[in-house]
């Protein structure tokens, strides 16, 4: 069994300025430029029945402004005529209305159980489109800087089940072969689940062939899908259509095509009616794994290798237990030793000591997990209180039924942290995992429509920027840029509903729920000299913060930000803000 390579991210220290002072408020005017629509956007309200946090995450706080990364300063939207509209800047004195490039030939207003529509640029001719129904469009535009040679014609289109949302594409030609691969994302039902929300997040990484030249119909050529508990921040398909990483906070596996959940429901019974592999115990301070040996099993017969995450089982030959460990251990004090009823037994020194390991190895259902019988009598003493034979006709009397101030063991939550994971597209196997641990992810952004989109994440205060290299399997994730202080400013945030930067890093910007708008400069040499008071020191460059406030009232739909320019979409209105000038 191939196990994932833990990896861990490269902060480049030249690119951090741990001598930052913070962002000054600049009150210079932002021109900002307003549009006023034909037709309304076409927004999609989230049902009664899609009250999770996973429904916000994936349609309620959609962008409905989609930005042409092959084609700077290109907009698009869908209105509620479902009609693509697009808007491209050349000048910003001398603004056009925003023109329909495509209808869709779905009459939208007919579904009850749709979702928004979705756009994802594929290549500089090629584009990746749904209607919210559940059908899915591949488009050939042609070159769409060049109105000349622009034209949107439908190459394929196919009804694909649930209605859907696109989060990626790519296009590929091989040997005269052109596919093109995309990833769709599903909030599906799971009538099994007697816990938790009642609903799994589903990723479905569909391919599309053109087999020859002659041959001029698209078919699907490859369906695989995803199966998580939660809304991936980040998803994408790696240039060479290898490989997809995922940032996400809870972990998505593969599941065969036409598995139905019925079906691994069953598999997972019959796991657990399993005799366990192994029983395993925990103190504040280690934990203990016991083993039954098979027979005639000797001490030249096991070798065990304990690594600081990680723990490699091995029985007369055969790989017994093998994995990442929930979390660090000490392994030059970790031991082993065979027991008199022939059982061996495993002690691991936890890193962390008072840190309760909800598993062992991370994912391994073979083990079963003991409580000791002294910490089972301690927990029920302290819950005895919550529990009686007649009901308490007098709540002030005695002791009260609940303490909110007094949490008990069995209120400990497990805190899981994000992960970065690299799948195979061949195997469908994670090759690399990353544990982002606190590094909160806060936004994506193309800045070259050739690789896959980079990542941002908080690290300590400030905002590091990522851009993955699927080529490089030594070094995946590369630091190209830091916002400073950013990760620390934008908590305060509290009503930020989009987040993005410019694709050359020289700014960020963050837009609240309604009319305000946030932008963040990167530090500039000051024209004028400046003396830092305390420190007596003359102070070389500055960051600026500016804030535009929009005149509307509308809700903000969707924000995209170029290198000159930010755009704001609301219900009737498209605004430009012009942030830098041309070179």
């Amino acid at each position: 069994m191939e196990v994932a390579a833990n990896c861990s991210l490269r902060v480049k220290r030249p690119l951090l300025d741990p001598r930052f002072e913070g962002y000054k408020l600049s009150l210079e005017p932002l021109p900002c430029y307003q549009l006023e629509l034909d037709a309304a956007v076409a927004e999609v309200k989230l049902r009664d029945d899609q009250y999770t946090l996973e429904h916000m995450h994936a349609f309620g706080m959609y962008n409905y402004l989609h930005c042409d990364s092959w084609y700077q300063d290109s907009v698009y939207y869908v209105d509620n005529l479902g009609r693509i509209m697009n808007l491209t800047v050349m000048l910003d004195t001398a603004l056009g209305k925003p023109r329909e490039v495509f209808r869709l030939p779905t009459d939208l207003i007919a579904y009850d159980d749709r979702l928004c529509a979705s756009i994802h640029f594929t290549s500089s001719t090629w584009v990746t489109l749904s209607d919210g129904t559940g059908r899915l469009y591949l488009i050939g535009t042609g070159e769409r800087g060049n109105s000349a040679s622009e034209k949107w014609e439908i190459m394929f289109n196919e009804e694909l089940g649930n209605p859907f949302i696109i989060i990626h594409s790519i296009s590929l030609l091989k040997a005269e072969e052109h596919s093109i691969a995309t990833l769709l994302l599903r909030i599906e039902r799971e009538e099994l689940d007697m816990k938790g929300s009642g609903f799994y997040v589903s990723l479905e990484w569909v391919t599309i062939n053109k087999k020859n030249k002659d041959k001029r119909k698209y078919e699907i050529t490859k369906r695989n899908i995803l199966h998580g508990k939660s809304v991936p921040h980040y998803a994408a398909i790696e240039p060479d259509g290898n490989g997809l990483m995922i940032v996400s906070y809870k972990s998505f596996t593969f599941v065969q095509v036409g598995q139905n959940l019925e079906e691994s429901k069953d598999e997972d019974m019959s796991e657990k009616i399993k005799e366990p592999l192994y029983y395993w115990q925990q103190t504040e301070d280690d934990l203990t794994v016991t083993v039954s040996l098979p027979e005639d099993c000797t001490k030249e017969d096991i070798q065990i290798q304990f690594l600081p995450d990680h723990v490699n089982v091995v029985l007369k030959g055969q790989r017994f237990l093998e994995g990442n460990l929930y979390s660090s251990i000490d392994h030059e004090s970790s031991t082993w030793i065979i027991k008199e009823n022939n059982s061996l037994e495993i002690s691991l020194i936890k890193k962390n000591e008072g840190l309760t390991w909800p598993e062992l190895v991370v994912g391994d259902k073979q083990g079963e997990f003991i409580r000791d019988s002294a910490q089972c009598a301690a927990i029920a003493e302290r819950l005895m209180h919550l529990t009686s034979d007649e009901l308490n006709p007098n709540p002030d009397k005695g002791k009260p039924p609940c303490n909110a101030q007094e949490l008990e063991e069995c209120d400990i939550f497990f805190e899981e942290s994000s992960s970065l994971c690299r799948f195979d597209g061949s195997t469908l196997k994670t090759t690399h995992v990353v544990n982002l641990g606190s590094n909160q992810y806060l936004f994506s952004v193309i800045v070259d429509p050739k690789e896959m989109p980079c990542f941002c994440l908080r690290h300590d205060v400030d905002a590091l920027l990522w851009q993955p290299h699927s080529s490089n399997q030594d070094d995946m994730w590369e630091h190209i840029a830091t916002f400073n202080a950013l990760g620390y400013v934008q908590a305060s945030k509290r009503d930020k509903k989009f987040f993005a930067c410019a694709p050359n890093y020289s700014y960020a910007a963050l837009c609240e729920c309604l009319r305000r708008v946030f932008i963040y400069r990167q530090p500039t040499p000051m024209s004028t000299v400046l003396y830092n008071r305390k420190e007596g020191r003359q102070v070389g460059q500055v960051a600026k913060q500016q804030v535009a406030s929009l005149e509307t009232s509308d809700p903000i739909l969707g924000f995209q930000a170029t290198n000159e320019r930010l755009f704001v979409l609301t219900t009737k209105n498209l605004f430009l803000i012009k942030v830098n000038t041309e070179n």
